[in-house]
């Protein structure tokens, strides 16, 4: 069973968005758009960097993350990112 990330990576316009993946690298290459398909949210503010990822998690666990991380407000993502 592979291991779950939550993860927010800073766009270019400084907003970060949240999301959950198996393999960091691969996803963060898809937001900046050098994996066929892309990333719909990210689209327009590239390039991004990976700014905060969880520890190894279930997908479940890793999804409730995301949901959680989601609906933080801005200075909470900002907090969580940097430190």
């Amino acid at each position: 069973m592979p291991a779950w990330f939550a993860y927010l990576v800073r766009c270019r316009d400084g907003s970060l968005y949240a999301g959950a993946t198996t393999d960091l690298e691969r996803r963060v290459a898809a937001h900046n758009g050098r994996v066929p398909g892309g990333a719909r949210y990210t689209r327009t503010r590239r390039p991004v960097v990976l700014a905060w990822a969880s520890p190894p998690l279930t997908k479940i666990a890793a999804h409730r993350l995301e949901w959680r991380l989601k609906r933080l407000a801005p200075a909470a993502k900002r907090r969580l990112a940097a430190g």
